[in-house]
């Protein structure tokens, strides 16, 4: 029956369009190496420009690693790619990088929607390329050479990197250890990345967990129980993390570090070390809200997987879309705006990367509150935005000074920004005020990503029930509403 409930949840993961197919893998691998040429040109052109002796112009090279969902395999048939454009020592950030390479990729016909993101910790360029959203940063090696199968664990690449270069690295440096010591991780970090989405813990910018915690803790739960199967280990990952002592830290097993205690650090909410540092730990914007909703939806989580073999066991229970409207009486709706559909990314991107203050304020004047990473648009709406709503502790709406709280946070996001100012409007809105045309968006209307897709869960499905035991029903089939045309979706 475990083994049942297993494969029905790796095909509720494929009828969501998680899983890539074969040719959609072979085009994704076409396009990085069509854009590592377009990087090793650049740097051909940089040299050049510097100039370099012709030796170390024939020589010299750059590459890209990717990482996050592409680089550990959990990657959808729509999923975005995150790449690290790796260059040699004579290769910058603020002249080559965001002015040749930009100049160079903005060009190229296959490329759209590209604008810098820079005033941020981890700085980088945000463009689509052949369809695809690739977010691209960079770091500077001490070589001259970076050979393209570069081993970026090897020490000797790793010497005299500024701070925000190591930032950068420290990503792909953490997806290469995990696969090393966790290299059959992906059915279960999919299905941990697709639940956390659908109850909207996902989104470290929204002080919910990022791809690399889940990661982490995934690994964590695979390494406890190596020879347990696909649904025993999403049972015990609810478990684990349901009833974890926080601030204890989370750290995967590793016989070459010797990991030490760093006191600043283990004062965060929930502490995560990175698999290839003794004494780092995953950035985190979470907050004492955010805190108690990612306890809340692990607990909920185990109370619903803790007997797997329940007759009436269904994992779309355990996937089912957070209900904001019917937990929520009250709602801060966050507008955004901008003149031009290629300004919005900018302007919505900063906004992001400034949510942790807006969260640390709410919670000083209201308490808590549930900050909702999914980005909407209004269908009535004409101009380029986006629209949040973030759920807010019920009987404490009234006492809310809206004024200060945009005052406090407009001084925040209006130091450090280069690119044009768009419109930002806050205001407390009912559950019923929220349209229910609102739809979710990610910059583009052409690209939405079948992870954040809202099901319909009232609409007829046919059970499936398991082949020797007929009364145990193990998923359904959708119908889509016509029952003599079922969908393949479980």
């Amino acid at each position: 029956m475990k083994e049942e409930r297993s494969l029905s949840l790796l095909q509720l993961m494929v009828n969501e369009g998680l899983v890539p197919s074969p040719e959609e893998e072979e085009n994704r691998k076409t396009f990085i190496e069509k854009l590592k040429q377009i990087v090793v040109a650049w740097v051909k052109r940089v040299a050049w420009q510097r100039p370099l002796p012709k030796q170390d112009i024939a020589v010299s090279s750059a590459t890209l690693l990717t990482y996050g969902s592409y680089g550990l395999g959990v990657h959808g048939s729509e999923s975005d790619i995150d790449a690290l454009c790796v260059g040699p020592y004579f290769a910058t950030m603020v002249d080559d990088f965001f002015i040749v390479l930009y100049n160079m990729l903005k060009s190229r016909p296959e490329v759209s929607e590209i604008y810098c993101v820079k005033d941020v910790k981890v700085p980088l360029m945000r463009f689509v390329f052949d369809g695809i959203l690739i977010d691209l940063p960079f770091v500077q090696l001490k070589v001259l050479v970076v050979p393209e199968n570069l081993d970026i664990l090897n020490p000797v690449f790793l010497r005299d990197i500024d701070e925000t270069g190591w930032k950068s690295l420290s990503r792909v440096l953490a997806n290469t250890q995990i696969c090393r010591l966790v290299p059959d991780l992906k059915s279960m970090l999919r299905c941990v990345k697709f639940w956390a989405k659908r109850r909207g813990v996902y989104g470290n910018l929204n002080g919910f967990l990022g791809g690399i915690h889940l990661a982490i803790l995934a690994a964590f739960v695979c390494q406890c129980d190596p020879f347990v199967g696909l649904s025993a280990l999403i049972s015990h990952f609810f478990k684990k993390f349901a009833f974890w002592p926080w601030p204890r830290p989370v750290e995967l097993q590793d016989e070459t570090l010797h990991p030490t205690l760093n006191p600043t650090e283990t004062r965060l909410y929930m502490p995560i070390r990175l698999p290839f540092s003794s004494y780092e730990y995953c950035h985190s914007n979470i907050t004492k809200s955010t805190f108690y909703k990612i306890r809340t939806e692990f607990l909920r989580g185990h109370n619903l997987t803790k007997d797997l073999l329940k007759f009436d066991f269904d994992w779309h229970n355990v996937l089912e879309p957070f209900p904001y409207t019917k937990k929520y009486a009250w709602f801060l709706k966050i507008f955004l705006s901008a003149s031009k559909q290629d300004e919005l990314g900018d302007w919505v991107g900063w906004i992001k990367s400034r949510f942790c203050c807006l969260l640390f304020k709410l919670e000083e004047v209201q308490g808590l509150c549930d900050p909702n990473p999914t980005e909407y648009i209004d269908v009535n709406i004409a101009d380029p935005h986006v629209i949040f709503y973030w759920g807010l502790q019920a009987g404490k709406t009234n006492a809310i000074d809206i004024k200060s709280v945009k005052d406090v946070f407009w001084r925040n996001i209006s130091t450090g920004y280069q690119g044009p100012f768009g419109k930002i409007e806050l205001s407390i809105v009912k559950a019923s005020q929220v349209p229910k045309s609102a739809q979710f968006d990610t910059l583009s209307q052409k690209r939405k990503k079948a992870c954040w897709k809202m099901m319909d869960y009232h609409q007829r499905r046919i059970p499936i029930y398991l082949q020797h035991v007929p009364q145990y029903i193990v998923g359904y089939v959708s119908t889509n509403g016509d029952p003599e045309y079922p969908s393949a979706g479980v």
